[in-house]
């Protein structure tokens, strides 16, 4: 810095200040022309913060981070910056393209800068390896809001918390306004960068919500207040079938007839066989027993429902 005063951290911003605009300012060579034009066209406002040597104690490899050993003035200079980046004052959300970042898209961001600069090793990058950084990390943003805006969507129909069934052609028509509302999100956000990375992001999001989408289908089906019945159905019916029956062989048929008797008797073990195999059921599966109560309870009010509606319709 051009000024002894090591006091004077005001000074030295100003030379920092002066130092940017040389370095951005347009020049006859075009040397490093388009790096500038894609600096200044990518951020709304540039600044720089330049610091001194911290010292040649903290290179030696006997140092072990006594602070009191680093260069004063670089101390000083490292207050004032960290004054600058995490003052209340100053502080504001991240932006890429007007869109305010959250905590996990920034992340990402640093995440695909990191990868970046591993790729290119000591080189500095050019302002394409730049933008495809940063265009990789908004579309990897991009999936993960419209598949959480799906998600969030479905989560209030067919979601684990939700105990209501609705039906096939129901949860088609919510899972195709969902899946409309995330694909327009996502359209939003990934609109910048290679064409062919943004289709790619894109078709992994349709990927995932289908798989998202067989998940509540099955979630839903578990609901449904019919399902199981044919497990118990089908012993009543012939249960009930065989009690008709001997009913009718014991009204009709004489008291002397052999083969009446055998029938009745026969028709009356077949349905006191089933009556203790439901009883036998019933003991070992109370809680699906429960359950299927409640089932029974749900489809007569589905009915009930269906009922009142088609009333309407036609009134």
């Amino acid at each position: 810095f051009d000024t002894e005063d090591e006091t004077d951290i005001d000074g030295m911003e100003a030379e920092m200040q002066s130092y940017l605009d040389h370095v951005l300012a347009e020049r006859a060579a075009s040397d490093l022309k388009e790096t500038r034009e894609q600096i200044t066209s990518c951020f709304e406002e540039l600044s720089c913060f330049m610091m001194t040597h911290p010292g040649f104690a903290v290179i030696k490899n006997k140092y072990t981070g006594d602070t009191s050993q680093i260069d004063s003035l670089f101390m000083n200079l490292l207050d004032r910056y960290c004054q600058k980046v995490f003052d209340s004052k100053s502080l504001q959300p991240k932006t890429v393209r007007g869109r305010e970042l959250s905590a996990v898209e920034l992340c990402t961001y640093i995440k695909s800068y990191a990868q970046m600069f591993e790729e290119i090793g000591s080189h500095f990058p050019k302002a394409e390896t730049m933008l495809d950084a940063t265009s990789r990390a908004n579309n990897a943003n991009a999936v993960t809001l419209s598949i959480t805006a799906y998600t969030d969507k479905m989560n209030t129909v067919a979601g684990p918390q939700s105990h209501d069934y609705h039906k096939p052609e129901d949860l088609a028509l919510f899972h195709k306004e969902a899946r409309k509302q995330a694909l327009l999100a996502f359209d939003d956000m990934a609109n910048f960068g290679s064409r062919k990375a943004i289709e790619e992001a894109r078709d992994t999001v349709l990927q995932k919500l289908e798989k998202d989408y067989d998940v509540f289908v099955s979630l839903n089906s578990g609901r449904n207040p019919l399902l199981g019945f044919e497990t118990y159905i089908l012993p009543m019916a012939v249960a009930g079938i065989s009690f008709i029956l001997r009913w009718i062989a014991d009204f009709t048929c004489s008291g002397w007839s052999q083969t009446c008797k055998a029938s009745s008797d026969l028709l009356s073990h077949v349905y006191m066989a089933v009556f203790f195999f439901l009883v036998i059921v019933g003991s070992t599966k109370a809680k699906q027993i429960s359950d299927l109560l409640d089932r029974v309870k749900a489809a007569i009010q589905l009915l009930a429902n269906d009922g009142s509606s088609n009333q309407k319709n036609q009134s």
